[in-house]
């Protein structure tokens, strides 16, 4: 921040110290209408400034939305392998591991998801995986096939665990510090800046800054909107969770 504030003042100085260098050159007039060139240079800076920052605003969000709903599909599918693979494990352990699957999802979609909406994430859902893992990893195969199983089904438990992390890290990711309040900024000033050069618009004259108003508040609005993955209009919803169940069902019934 200390850095930010410094550059922006090293900035102001060299504008100041530019302006008294040029009022001691004779030939220099002043500059005093709204259309003129030093008005209209800064329009173009601070309208160019917006569009960067709010590009920005916008992308940010929508990769990390993207990048997070593909994390919750390859979450699902980790679990729809795992819930295959455990038909080989020995004893009792494909029903239970295949119960313990069915919960933890139906957990996820139910309990965990309206939390991530608020940047949090249940802390039983970890408990409920590391119990799983652990529950597989002390089964005795009795021959290679189960051997087989076992390895495959910690395998796919492993890719769930690393999905889970990286869910928890989308669930509280956030635009980079002060990108929102610098577009709340630029947009004001993109607002105002042709009355601040000396522009009084009168009558119909006066439209498309309205206009320009408007739709400058929504987009702005609209990046606050989005900012978080698991809420908001882009919202990543657990489509991909309840998809698991459901195949999860249809593998049950086929057996």
């Amino acid at each position: 921040m200390v850095a930010y504030t410094l550059s922006i003042l090293a900035a102001v100085g060299a504008v100041a110290l530019t302006a008294l260098v040029f009022r001691r050159v004779t030939r220099a007039g002043e500059d005093r209408d709204p259309s003129g060139p030093s008005a209209a240079h800064a329009g173009a800076m601070l309208s160019a400034m917006f569009l960067l920052v709010f590009a920005i605003a916008i992308i940010v969000p929508w990769t990390t939305t993207d990048a997070a709903r593909l994390n919750t599909h390859a979450e699902s599918q980790a679990a729809v392998d795992a819930y295959w693979a455990a038909a080989e494990l020995p004893g009792a352990a494909p029903e239970e591991v295949r119960r313990s699957l069915r919960d933890y999802m139906a957990f996820v979609v139910k309990d965990e998801w309206p939390l991530m909406a608020s940047g949090r994430m249940h802390p039983v859902g970890a408990e409920r995986m590391d119990d799983l893992r652990g529950r597989v990893t002390e089964l005795q195969p009795r021959d290679d096939d189960e051997e087989d199983a076992k390895s495959a089904v910690l395998e796919h438990l492993s890719g769930i665990s690393t999905a889970r992390a990286q869910r928890t890290a989308d669930a509280a990711a956030t635009p980079p510090d002060g990108l929102l309040h610098l577009t709340v900024l630029t947009g004001v000033l993109v607002i105002v800046f042709p009355f601040l050069a000396g522009a009084r618009p009168r009558g119909l004259a006066i439209l498309p800054l309205v206009a320009t108003a408007g739709l400058i508040g929504f987009g702005t609005y609209l990046t606050w909107d989005i900012s978080h993955v698991f809420a908001g209009p882009l919202a990543v919803g657990p489509e991909a969770f309840r998809g698991a169940l459901d195949e999860f069902a249809r593998i049950a019934g086929g057996l």
